[in-house]
């Protein structure tokens, strides 16, 4: 009975997130219009008029993609369907960067592969004035090769929030006034890359590529910007009060986001450098503050 009224709980937060998510009159994008091959565009495929597309990897290259224009503060959303079967050693990542190399600011989401049946695991990190090492990494609780699923990033001047299907998986709030740098002075661009990454991604480099398994492939779409872009960010997002992200409902989890939060991370957490001792034996200001 516990088991069925913590079954009826999730299900109903998560239609009443989604509904509140909805709150954004979102810009669906399109890729001819809104992005840019970064690299091997062969091996990039637009389907359904520009509003999805494919990416592949394969022993001869992985692909990317990035927008034309930066923003600043807002949120940015895409549908994303995982490598399907075997995908041990690749990595399926959609980020913001700045892109200025020492004092880079990028928020990103990693899908690192694994073994068939075993669980996908996303891995976050923020960077802020070059400063990065923030990994944390939650086991998905559902199959994201079988249907496309929602992540998001949120980011205002209060906090940044990583959402997976409405639930927040991550937030890291501005600590700013405890000397800890934040994201707020640069604009990003929105990224996307598929790509070999048989070194680390999957138990630390153990589990190597199975290539007979190749191609594989990673398929996005409803690609959702709200967000300022670098024409206007000076003039109608240095404040506070003109958009709906930096409203008071957003400066903070509401009541039923962070009972999803705990939720994710007392089950579905598996590694944050907050807690990694052999890393930070003295943890991080920003640990310390409350992430």
């Amino acid at each position: 009975m516990a088991t069925s009224r913590l079954s009826l709980f999730f299900t109903l937060s998560l239609l009443y997130l989604c509904n509140m998510l909805s709150f954004a009159m979102a810009k669906p994008a399109n890729f001819g219009r809104d992005f840019r091959v970064t690299w091997a565009g062969s091996h990039i495929t637009e389907l359904n008029n520009g509003t999805s597309l494919q990416l592949l990897l394969d022993q001869s290259s992985g692909c990317g993609f990035a927008s034309k224009n930066k923003f600043m503060f807002g949120r940015v959303s895409m549908k994303i369907k995982l490598i399907a079967g075997d995908s041990a050693g690749t990595v399926t990542a959609f980020y913001l960067s700045s892109e200025t190399d020492k004092v880079r600011d990028e928020l990103d989401f990693e899908f690192l592969g694994n073994r068939s049946g075993h669980p996908y695991t996303v891995q976050t990190n923020v960077y802020s004035h070059g400063k990065g090492d923030r990994e944390q990494r939650v086991n998905l609780w559902f199959d994201p090769s079988s249907d496309f699923h929602t992540y998001s990033i949120l980011w205002n001047h209060h906090h940044i929030v990583f959402f997976v299907d409405a639930v927040p998986i991550r937030v890291y709030k501005n600590n700013e006034a405890k000397g800890v740098p934040y994201p707020n002075a640069q604009p990003m661009g929105i990224y996307s890359t598929i790509w070999n990454a048989d070194d680390w991604a999957t138990r630390g480099g153990l589990e190597k590529i199975d290539w007979s398994r190749a191609p594989f492939y990673a398929y996005y779409k409803d690609i959702d910007i709200e967000a300022c872009s670098t024409s206007d960010w000076q003039s109608h997002c240095s404040t506070t009060a003109s958009n709906w992200w930096d409203t008071p409902s957003y400066q903070q989890l509401g009541p039923v986001q962070a009972r999803l939060y705990r939720w994710v991370r007392m089950n579905h957490i598996v590694y944050d450098y907050c807690s990694d001792k052999s890393r930070y034996p003295v943890p991080p200001t920003e640990c310390l503050a409350g992430i």
